[in-house]
């Protein structure tokens, strides 16, 4: 398993990882099996979207923030962070991609990123690489 650092800029942020990713493939030599991105926080999350606009990025943490607003008046949770949780859990922990011939299985428009809900901060993701 990999463990790497990433440090966000912003509260709400989504930093494309794929080439991390795909180097950590590289570097496993499994050339058929899966490729586990994981997310061991709350408030953050493992997306696989479009990136080639960044429109696309902008257009869905700004549609993100309308469905879970940062500041809601019924919110009860101490650290004020609610929003961030359900974008996380809207978001997910993780996510699964194919391994073929040594290559993420991604399609044309396809990029893996790191969702940031609760920045800035410095968090950790892991890649698991399984052959098979």
């Amino acid at each position: 398993m990999h463990t790497y650092e990433i440090s966000t800029r912003q509260r709400d942020q989504m930093v494309e990882i794929t080439r991390t990713v795909q180097q950590a493939v590289q570097e496993s030599g499994v050339q058929e099996g899966m490729c586990i991105v994981y997310c061991p926080h709350t408030t953050a999350g493992i997306a696989i979207n479009e990136n080639a606009d960044p429109d696309v990025v902008r257009d869905v943490l700004r549609r993100l923030d309308e469905l879970y607003p940062w500041e809601h008046q019924l919110d009860r949770h101490a650290e004020g962070n609610t929003a961030a949780h359900l974008k996380a859990i809207q978001t997910g922990t993780s996510q699964t991609v194919l391994i073929e011939r040594g290559r993420l299985l991604l399609g044309t428009w396809q990029g893996i990123y790191f969702c940031e809900y609760d920045g800035p901060r410095t968090r950790t993701f892991h890649i698991k690489i399984i052959s098979g």
